[in-house]
């Protein structure tokens, strides 16, 4: 049993994109959907599938990572932030600015999952799941 199933995702693609996988299954969970959903909708990733492999009781989540015109890597780092041993929530005011408003922080809200900008626009706080440029 993982402890940290969110910090096991991020894992996943970031050693996929390291290897220039075109796809990473992921154990599926809402919450995991939310999240490659978000990642979809700001660029990072291509697609996203929910899916039950043969033979598999549970349903994964298969991501479609995305690269540029030159096989680089679209996500150039991906790290978790809030971990179940130390929750880091924050203010409006107080949400990071990843690389200069070039990078999302991925914040949990009372709104949903949104990236730090929609947060920060909304005026609402939350637990800063994880950052990624």
């Amino acid at each position: 049993m993982l402890s940290d199933p969110i910090a096991d995702m991020l894992t996943r693609i970031r050693n996929a994109t390291r290897t220039h996988k075109e796809t990473v299954d992921v154990p599926a969970s809402n919450f995991k959907e939310q999240l490659a959903n978000l990642l979809v909708a700001e660029g990072y990733v291509a697609g996203v599938e929910r899916t039950r492999l043969d033979g598999q009781p549970a349903d994964v989540l298969r991501l479609t990572l995305k690269y540029g015109a030159k096989r680089e890597q679209v996500i150039k780092h991906i790290e978790r932030i809030s971990r179940p041993g130390r929750r880091a929530y924050v203010s409006a005011e107080n949400l990071p600015r990843i690389q200069r408003g070039m990078g999302v922080a991925v914040v949990s809200t009372s709104k949903g999952l949104l990236p730090d900008r929609e947060a920060r626009k909304l005026g609402v706080g939350g637990e800063v799941i994880c950052v990624l440029w």
